[in-house]
């Protein structure tokens, strides 16, 4: 059986706060505070912004032992340069100080702009040039240029490092795709999108990575008993294969945390 884990997509949000958030929880201590109810979260703001060495080893302090963080791709190298010229771009994502999580670093994940089609001959090449461990990472880091400063181009060790990717696009669904990302051994995000993007449930590498938006209104709506029994049962079998990582990503009413909870509930 693999590991599962399970949490949200970030955890700063004002209206979480006097909500999930007790008051009297500052927001310095909100991730200590989730971290402490589920066993994982994606950082987002990586996708927004490269983020500082210290950020991330801020966060790895404030975490358990055994917390694992899934950290979203930056939007420069998806959606402003498309993947194209991403080699400067990625060595300087590596750089920012993801690896200064140590052995709490878990997937990347890298999420396409729904303008995006399907380009197997792009996708394949920018699925070549990805790190497969943090040895390898570190090594890429170290090109990094001048936008980076300061760096964090070390690992304190050679662990396997893991790439999701999701998609947004219909011209995606076809066996090709599947097929070549099953051949470069990069996780599909099965994402639960309310019907607007494309929902994939094909397992094509050693582990599986569900982002679930709401299955009615997109970031909106919550997910009923029933929908949290479904998404627990298909849970469980892909977990007989490998680890299963599932984030929330429904946020706008405090939804995100409390399906969070209930479904590792389920799993418990």
């Amino acid at each position: 059986m693999g590991e599962i884990r399970i949490g949200t997509s970030g955890w700063v949000y004002p209206p979480w706060r006097g909500v999930f958030y007790p008051k009297g929880v500052t927001q310095k201590r909100e991730l200590a505070y989730l971290s402490a109810q589920l066993n994982s979260v994606e950082i987002n703001g990586s996708f927004y912004a490269l983020q500082r060495p210290s950020s991330y080893q801020n966060w790895a302090s404030q975490t358990p032992d055994d917390f694992v963080f899934a950290v979203k791709g930056s939007r420069f190298i998806t959606h402003m340069k498309r993947l194209r010229d991403g080699d400067a771009l990625l060595a300087n994502f590596l750089a920012s100080g993801l690896l200064a999580l140590g052995p709490k670093l878990g997937p990347i994940l890298w999420q396409l702009p729904p303008n995006f089609p399907f380009d197997p001959e792009l996708l394949g090449a920018f699925f070549t040039h990805l790190p497969r461990t943090t040895s390898q990472a570190a090594d890429i880091a170290t090109q990094h240029d001048h936008r980076v400063d300061p760096a964090f181009t070390t690992t304190d060790a050679d662990r396997p490092l893991r790439h999701a990717l999701e998609i947004r696009h219909p011209s995606f669904v076809t066996p090709e795709f599947t097929e070549l990302l099953t051949k470069h051994e990069v996780a599909l995000v099965i994402a639960d999108a309310a019907g607007k993007y494309p929902l994939i449930e094909e397992v094509t590498a050693d582990f599986v990575y569900i982002r679930l938006h709401g299955h009615d209104e997109l970031y909106v709506s919550g997910y009923t008993d029933e929908g949290l029994d479904m998404w627990a049962a298909k849970i469980r079998a892909w977990s007989a294969n490998g680890d299963v990582f599932c984030y929330f990503d429904n946020d706008a009413k405090v939804m995100a945390p409390r399906d969070a909870l209930a479904l590792r509930a389920r799993l418990e």
